[in-house]
């Protein structure tokens, strides 16, 4: 087996037409999902796992003690695209939930600047809650395209922090522009997804002006008359999915783990100051 040529760093060594956007965390080799192997933090190539198995066999054989389970067994334990799996079966036992309930789970879970103070589950929930099948329908076919090719790209907890991160922008855009406004939907969320595609492709070397024009496009649709969606946490998901993809490429380095780590927390505790900034100025639960 060779390693990448120069120049191919954003493939995996050992399939060179497959992307991929996460490194082997002991060697630091870009590769494919097919290639990961889960460890205690991140993930290894096939290489290095050969390496600790042989190790941890000699070792074994040495104290006398019997073999462990084998690579092949540990790699059927690992889910491709968990959180993408999660995200879409959550929204839809939430959706069925409130068929059921006539309403009323929408209205205990739906995101309101002026309750999220002292319900603050609003600014987590709301991403889940959705008004008709079609409003879930359309945003779950979105996480289920682009969840699976950025959780494939970043590995599951990068996704998942873009895509909460993302929902809180939708969530400081809202409560900074409209605060009166319940507002339900993942939206916000997806065109996070959206904008942080598009920034790492860009890093990659690719050509995103496509993808750029049809998040342009879907943004305006937000702003027509009579569609009643909330413009506003397009705008903030977009804005936070900008900045979160920007952190991700300049931060791939498996040595700028803790930097990296440290500036999507304070994303979050930014976000979550700006939220609460706001529901203070209206004065809490004041509209009603």
């Amino acid at each position: 087996m060779t390693d990448q040529a120069p120049g191919r760093d954003n493939y995996c060594y050992r399939h060179p037409d497959r992307q991929s956007f996460i490194l082997c965390q002991r060697c630091g080799r870009t590769i494919c999902t097919e290639c990961q192997t889960p460890a205690a933090v991140g993930v290894h190539c096939p290489e290095c796992v050969r390496e600790q198995r042989a190790q941890f066999q000699a070792n074994r054989r040495a104290s006398g003690a019997p073999g462990g389970l084998t690579v092949a067994r540990r790699r059927f334990a690992m889910m491709d695209q968990k959180a993408t799996t999660v995200i879409i079966a959550v929204s839809v036992v939430i959706w069925l939930l409130n068929l059921l309930s006539g309403g009323v789970v929408n209205q205990w879970l739906s995101y309101w600047t002026p309750l999220v103070g002292t319900q603050p589950w609003r600014l987590v929930t709301g991403l889940f809650v959705h008004s008709s099948i079609f409003h879930i329908g359309f945003n779950m076919l979105a996480v289920f395209i682009f969840g699976r090719i950025l959780e494939n790209l970043l590995g599951t907890w990068r996704f998942v922090a873009l895509y909460f991160l993302a929902g809180l922008g939708g969530d400081l855009a809202v409560s900074l522009l409209t605060p009166g406004t319940p507002v339900v939907g993942a939206s916000g969320a997806i065109f996070g997804l959206f904008a942080a595609f598009f920034v790492i492709q860009r890093s990659l070397g690719y050509n995103a002006v496509q993808l750029l024009v049809i998040m342009g496009l879907n943004l305006v649709v937000g702003f027509l008359p009579g569609t009643n969606i909330s413009w506003q946490a397009h705008v903030g998901g977009i804005v936070l999915g900008f900045l979160t993809g920007f952190v991700f490429s300049k931060t791939r380095n498996v040595r700028q783990r803790g930097l990296q780590i440290g500036l999507l927390v304070a994303e979050a505790v930014l976000l979550v100051a700006g939220i609460g900034a706001a529901y203070i100025s209206i004065g809490g639960y004041a509209i009603g």
